[in-house]
């Protein structure tokens, strides 16, 4: 069962009032989400901050793995690696664009490739694992 983006926008809004990041498209193993960047989002030096880039790696993940299995929400991460490749734009919108590489029962692995709105340079590339809770199985 999968779910579509306006199921996973609801359940989001609900349930993660606090997420700053746009859903702007799921479906076919992927979901591709954005982020604004301002003042807060900001480290010394005028870059985006890893934490941030983080955030929206993991809720990539998550939105596109709740359009493939549905809306299960106790399906956590298990494990989260960031390879932080160069300077994000302190002025242009985070990008992420998530492809799931395997859909498994239990585990589901997928990517996270970052970019600054409006250039192809990727400034961050993010592996993540996640668990589905087993009476979903």
């Amino acid at each position: 069962m999968s779910a579509t983006k306006e199921e996973i926008v609801a359940f989001m809004a609900l349930e993660f009032p606090q997420t700053k990041c746009v859903i702007e498209a799921v479906g076919d193993n992927r979901s591709t989400l954005s982020h604004d960047i301002g003042n807060n989002e900001l480290r010394p030096g005028g870059t985006v901050s890893g934490p941030v880039l983080m955030s929206i790696a993991d809720v990539a993940l998550y939105v596109a793995i709740l359009g493939k299995i549905g809306i299960v929400p106790l399906t956590v991460t298990t494990s989260l690696t960031i390879n932080f490749l160069r300077k994000p734009s302190a002025e242009a919108r985070i990008i992420a664009e998530c492809t799931l590489m395997k859909v498994g029962r239990t585990l589901i692995v997928g990517e996270v490739a970052l970019y600054s709105e409006g250039s192809r340079d990727m400034v961050a590339h993010v592996v993540g694992t996640y668990s589905v809770p087993p009476q979903h199985v």
